[in-house]
């Protein structure tokens, strides 16, 4: 492989607004299928929460395959002028959003079971294939458009910063809209869901255009030859920091996706607060924006691996107190649930540059640069994690005696209501705990290995260039 001389203005604001509405764009449409279609499906559209958790979990699985495809059609797809990640964001980005409004037409209730599950089983793979189709190009980005660590972190920073005004808008607003009142009781509506998902769309469609439009891809790899399958995959395992990344991230994200999904039963049949739960779901993201001001400080003086493995031990600490203390009132568990979240935020909004580094050591270690395959392999690993996750989840709610509706929601037995509480937070607090040691123990990056890893990779990447 050879790199190409791109002869680009220096890397600015345009980058970090261009990388930022990209993840902006991801969490208008990720914001409202990962936290809601559960609730939607079982208490909507009347499925199941094991039928509904099956099919997240075999749709996930054969989206996390299409991952890995997409990562290396990325990889060996010809540069054009727009560079090589941003040409696939720019053709799937309408695909992506179409496919999103339809897995929420409000009519499909009616249909016979049958026809309702396979209707949203084949869009919810279209879905998940779709959002490879523009997610993976842009997770491939943050690499191509600076080599610089630290620019990797501001990047990280800004993509954070873009997730949790998505995230955070969509968590707050959604169940202040959806939810409507029958015979007294709030519940569900399939069609307050499919307006929101217009409005969502259309939201991200318009983040998207910003960015394909401000930021460029400056260290642009022209494959000399196609470096077979194989080979790539047998590099994989000599990249030590790249296997721990990835238990620790399957870790937390099948955390962050069954959180997401608890809280939403919690808050509405333990708590019966859907107003609890808009703050609730704000805290995921809002708690990353509190962060951001002083990310590039912590990173600087401590290190992206040893603030995370502090952080997560808050997490741990906090959940297992919620527990014990087992709250009635839903504003005081907010506040426990408030510090939890901020424990492990830090390394949701870290990860991308975790990712970053890991790219960079990856050369250094094989010689090899395959940024979108490295990119795919671990976002493989992470919808392994969510497809997990909604399996667990519809399977757990089918064990303690959950029952669905086609109505907005059915009234739960006292003993289903305590277990709800019990997994909402005994759950994050073992899987945030795993994490935690695969980072601490396993993961060879620590602030004095990245610096050394730059300074060698810089040589290597000036000889090239000679």
């Amino acid at each position: 492989m050879k790199a190409v001389a791109v002869k680009a203005r220096p890397f600015g604001w345009r980058d970090y607004i261009g990388y930022m509405t990209g993840d902006l764009g991801n969490c208008f449409i990720l914001g409202l299928v990962n936290s809601f279609i559960m609730i939607y499906l079982t208490n909507s559209v009347g499925l199941t929460a094991a039928a509904v958790g099956t099919m997240m979990m075999v749709g996930k699985f054969i989206d996390a395959f299409s991952d890995v495809t997409i990562g290396r059609l990325t990889d060996t797809s010809k540069l054009t002028k727009y560079g090589r990640f941003i040409p696939w964001i720019r053709r799937y980005r309408w695909w992506f959003g179409g496919a999103t409004i339809f897995l929420f037409l409000p009519f499909v209730n009616k249909w016979a079971m049958g026809w309702r599950i396979a209707y949203i089983f084949v869009f919810y793979v279209a879905w998940g294939i779709l959002l490879s189709c523009v997610n993976i190009p842009y997770g491939s980005l943050a690499s191509a458009i600076s080599s610089d660590s630290v620019h990797h972190g501001t990047l990280s920073t800004w993509r954070s910063i873009g997730s949790a005004i998505g995230g955070a808008s969509t968590g707050f607003v959604i169940p202040l809209v959806v939810y409507v009142y029958q015979n007294g009781n709030k519940v569900v509506s399939g069609e307050r869901f499919f307006i929101t998902a217009i409005v969502c769309t259309v939201l991200a469609w318009i983040s998207y255009h910003f960015t394909v439009s401000l930021p460029t891809e400056r260290v642009q790899v022209a494959k000399a030859e196609k470096v077979p399958l194989g080979k790539v995959l047998s590099s994989l395992g000599k990249n030590k920091a790249l296997v721990a990344l990835i238990f620790t991230d399957l870790f937390i994200v099948i955390n962050q996706i069954l959180t997401g999904t608890m809280n939403t039963y919690l808050f509405s049949d333990y708590f019966h607060s859907p107003a609890a739960m808009s703050v609730a779901l704000l805290f995921t993201y809002g708690s990353v924006i509190l962060l951001s001001p002083f990310a590039n400080y912590m990173i600087k003086h401590w290190g992206k691996k040893e603030v995370s493995v502090i952080s997560l031990s808050i997490s741990v600490i906090m959940y297992v107190a919620m527990y014990l203390i087992h709250f009635t009132n839903p504003w005081i568990y907010l506040i426990f649930m408030f510090i939890a979240t901020v424990g492990y935020s830090f390394f949701n909004l870290m990860v991308w540059a975790f990712i970053a580094d890991v790219i960079d050591y990856h050369q250094y270690v094989t010689g090899l640069r395959e940024d979108g395959t490295i990119y795919a392999i671990n976002s493989f690993a992470r919808k392994c994690g969510q497809a997990l996750a909604g399996g667990i989840s519809g399977y757990m709610l089918s064990w303690i005696g959950y029952v669905s509706s086609t109505t907005g929601g059915a009234t739960q037995t006292a003993s289903v209501v305590q277990k709800i509480y019990a997994l909402a937070n005994l759950l994050p607090a073992t899987l945030l705990f795993i994490a935690l040691l695969i980072l601490a123990f396993a993961y060879p990056l620590s602030r004095k290995r990245i610096r050394e890893v730059d300074k060698k990779l810089a040589i290597i990447n000036k000889k090239k260039e000679k």
